[in-house]
């Protein structure tokens, strides 16, 4: 994943939010560079985060997640389950940025303890796991608040921060818009970010649910976009098959953390 990032490549997941441990394999077959196994706003567990890292072991889809909070021994058990990234919420200031970092790298370059059996398991690397994992890990901090958007320099100058992601539908929120993504207001925010992240020498993320939004993306020097949900792709999916046959009954617009999520439809 790394060194498809320093070549200049984009790199697309789908999001994983439901305990499925079937269209995960699925998701990682068909051609996402990642999996965002997403569990801030979802019902899955560590035990199926572990299920998840098994099943697809030798697939090209790799597999990061992200915990509900960003807490030195979350990142640390996580990373034990054999993720090759932790993507941590609400990434506020240095100091969130730094623990992420710390998390995600063993001493003296940081504070991940040594209890990787698991993870080690699952990834058969020639020089050691903790060697591989100290290169190969990936620390993505999402900036999607006004607070992080002051901070933001500061946060993208943190060392062992490999991406900025920056999560517009909360940043839409937190800065007063409802989630609107139509507000040059918001695309100033987002540009804000994106120097600073530039200046650093960090990767940059962003959602990106339609492949025109992509392509948009990918051309303003995003590489890290997050794509939709596995329910997000059944949905158009549905749509796809059941409007030519008068069938399909249309959703509210997709309410998830960035867009690609399912919404029950209105009564």
């Amino acid at each position: 994943m790394k060194a498809k990032l320093r070549r200049g490549e984009a790199v697309v997941g789908m999001m994983v939010w439901s305990a499925n441990v079937e269209t995960a394999v699925l998701g990682a077959q068909l051609g996402f560079d990642y999996l965002w196994v997403e569990m801030e706003h979802s019902p899955v567990s560590h035990e199926t985060l572990r299920n998840i890292v098994l099943a697809t072991r030798g697939l090209d889809a790799v597999v990061f997640a992200r915990p509900a909070v960003n807490e030195l021994w979350t990142t640390k058990r996580f990373l034990d389950q054999g993720v090759l990234g932790v993507i941590t919420p609400f990434t506020k200031t240095g100091a969130d940025a730094r623990r992420l970092a710390d998390g995600c790298r063993y001493p003296p370059r940081g504070l991940r303890g040594c209890g990787s059996d698991l993870a080690a398991s699952s990834w058969q690397a020639p020089e050691g796991y903790h060697d591989f994992a100290d290169e190969e890990v990936l620390a993505v901090a999402v900036i999607e608040d006004a607070e992080g958007l002051r901070n933001a320099e500061e946060i993208a100058a943190t060392p062992g921060i490999d991406v900025v992601f920056i999560g517009t539908s909360d940043l839409s929120f937190s800065l007063g818009f409802r989630g609107r993504q139509d507000v040059p207001e918001l695309e100033a925010a987002v540009g804000r970010i994106a120097d600073a992240a530039r200046r650093h020498g960090k990767f940059l993320g962003r959602p990106a649910i339609t492949p025109e939004a992509v392509q948009r993306h990918r051309a303003a020097g995003f590489q890290f976009l997050m794509g939709p949900t596995e329910l997000g792709l059944l949905s158009a999916g549905a749509a796809a098959f059941l409007g030519p046959i008068g069938k399909h009954k249309p959703l509210i617009p997709a309410g998830g953390p960035a867009g690609g999520g399912y919404t029950a439809p209105a009564r």
